[in-house]
């Protein structure tokens, strides 16, 4: 077994082809998804569970289905039939080759990330166990194609119907929460969703605890293909397979398949809502246990996000968490004075009343109006907040000191992108916007009583689109978010609460985020954190279009 495994390594490494395959591919995927994520607080953190999910699925669907089915072309396998070794000892030798093979490239990955700026995963063991789960279950569907393909061209042919419906619906390229509801019920069935879900738990998520489920799935899978591919296997091309055999391990494969989708489908359905912000409380006297505040903050004059060290609060727990608790107010840097305090001391006469805005020589930009013309709103519901509720403190000179409107990410970007106002979406998307602007008007969490909170879940809707990447909803909606503040907000009080939500972006419930299905925008994100780093960055882009900082386009 041992002298085989040696022999397929070396042979792997001298052919070329399979090395550009190997290794080559993989690494040109993670230099375009850091390209097209450059913005991103964390490099490539966010997406390297996709990424060695996809290194592995290209080499079960093409490295080990390939190698096997070419062996047995050249009378490989029919020579090794005469040695005086088992078949099972002969398969589990190519699959290890496989695996370390598999092994070497996602080391590649993560080194090579790591050079771009993610930093190194916090749970290495653990993310070793996820990863060999993942292949286990891959490995496993790649013998079942390399037992049913007689050549090396319908080997190919296979995995390429095999390779791409998997890389677009098993929720491994595209993310499930921007797919649509039907292909989120067909992703339940197939193994990519889990192998996302088990590793990036344990670069960014809370580890492979919260990823048992997922680790079970993969772990039947991977049982089932194996157990399916013995019941076909074949020394020669020339062997015939009996049909019951075929259906046989067919049945295998696509029984465990199905149970794993069915569970997954049934506990969705039957999962309690998510608690709300009153049900679960933070230790008295404790803050966020993530790393300090200035690694996430959202404008500080290096990061480019538009504010000068405001000190934007401490990160949730990771960057996959989901923030369901009122986290404490943001430690102010000393050197500056604090905007405002949660319970301000008396302040200086200077500062006790805003100060009203400068006049200006001409008005500034307004904000796009919306494709169709549409009903005026409502008029806001009462402020809940109290006359020296903190953000009513805000002066205009605050905003001007720590305001950076220049180093926003620009709006043709792919962090919080905005189209241009002589951009018209097409009649669907159209339609779409349509919807959002008029149930926005009667959706709930549109018109809690708390202006802040309300500006907040507002600007939920805008970010989610842009987390989800559903482009090109993701551009033209902060138009509809904007109109719709703009028309429900006074102007001087919307000024104002987009200036602190910018500086306190992990202030606030989040459970708003549950209800955006009803605005046609699926599930709420599962990564809190970014959410609310895009809703505060949407805030400055339309405090600095208030304000005709940023002018119209």
């Amino acid at each position: 077994m041992i002298p085989q495994l040696a022999i397929s390594l070396r042979l792997h490494f001298r052919n070329r082809l399979a090395l550009l395959y190997s290794y080559l591919f993989p690494t040109i995927f993670l230099i375009a998804f850091w390209v097209l994520y450059r913005h991103d607080p964390v490099p490539l953190v966010r997406h390297m569970g996709a990424l060695l999910t996809v290194t592995i699925l290209g080499g079960a669907c093409f490295g080990l289905p390939t190698t096997l089915v070419s062996e047995r072309e050249r009378g490989v396998w029919r020579r090794y039939r005469l040695a005086p070794v088992s078949t099972g000892a002969l398969l589990v030798s190519t699959v290890v080759a496989r695996y370390l093979l598999l092994l070497v490239a996602g080391l590649l990955q993560v080194v090579l990330a790591v050079a771009l700026g993610m930093p190194w995963p916090p749970q290495p063991g653990a993310l070793w166990l996820a990863f060999t789960c993942v292949a286990a279950a891959f490995l496993g569907l790649g013998l079942v194609l390399a037992m049913l393909a007689p050549t090396v061209p319908a080997v190919q042919a296979l995995g390429q119907c095999v390779f791409l419906p998997m890389l677009i619906l098993g929720g491994i390229a595209v993310p499930m929460a921007s797919l649509p509801e039907w292909a989120q019920q067909i992703a339940a069935f197939l193994p990519g969703v889990y192998a996302v879900d088990a590793l990036q738990a344990t670069i960014t998520g809370p580890g492979l605890g919260a990823a048992r489920g997922s680790l079970l799935a993969l772990l039947l899978m991977a049982a089932a293909g194996c157990l399916a591919a013995t019941r076909v296997f074949r020394w020669d091309t020339q062997q015939r397979l009996a049909p019951r055999a075929v259906a046989a391990a067919l049945a295998i494969a696509v029984a465990a398949w199905l149970a794993v989708g069915v569970l997954a489908v049934t506990r969705e359905r039957t999962r309690p809502p998510a608690p709300s912000v009153a049900t679960i409380q933070p230790p008295a006297g404790t803050r966020d246990s993530g790393p300090a505040a200035r690694d996430s903050e959202l404008g500080t004059r290096d990061s480019g996000l538009g504010t000068r060290d405001s000190g934007l609060g401490a990160r949730d727990s990771g960057p996959g968490a989901r923030t369901r608790t009122s986290e404490a107010p943001p430690v102010a840097d000393s050197s500056k004075p604090a905007p405002a305090a949660s319970t301000p001391a008396a302040p200086k006469p200077a500062q006790s009343e805003p100060v009203p805005a400068k006049p200006a020589t001409s008005a500034p930009p307004p904000v796009k109006p919306l494709p169709e013309k549409r009903a005026a709103p409502p008029p806001a519901p009462p402020a809940a907040s109290s006359p020296s509720a903190p953000w009513r403190a805000v002066t205009v000179e605050q905003i001007e000191r720590d305001v950076r409107f220049d180093r926003l990410p620009p709006d043709a970007g792919v962090v919080t992108p905005i189209a241009p106002s002589d951009d018209e979406p097409d009649t669907d998307l159209a339609n779409t916007l349509d919807y959002m602007s008029s149930t926005l008007l009667t959706w709930k969490p549109a018109q809690v009583a708390d202006p802040v909170q309300r500006v907040r879940n507002v600007l939920y809707v805008a970010a989610a689109p842009d987390v989800f990447q559903m482009d090109p909803l993701e551009r033209f909606a902060p138009w509809v978010v904007f109109e719709h503040l703009r028309q429900t907000i006074p102007k001087d009080d919307l000024v104002k609460i987009l200036y602190w939500i910018a500086l306190h972006p992990t202030e606030g419930d989040d459970s708003a985020v549950d209800s955006l299905r009803e605005l046609r925008l699926g599930n709420g994100p599962a990564d809190m954190q970014e959410t609310r780093q895009r809703a505060a960055v949407y805030a400055v882009k339309l405090l600095g279009r208030l304000l005709g900082k940023i002018p119209a386009k």
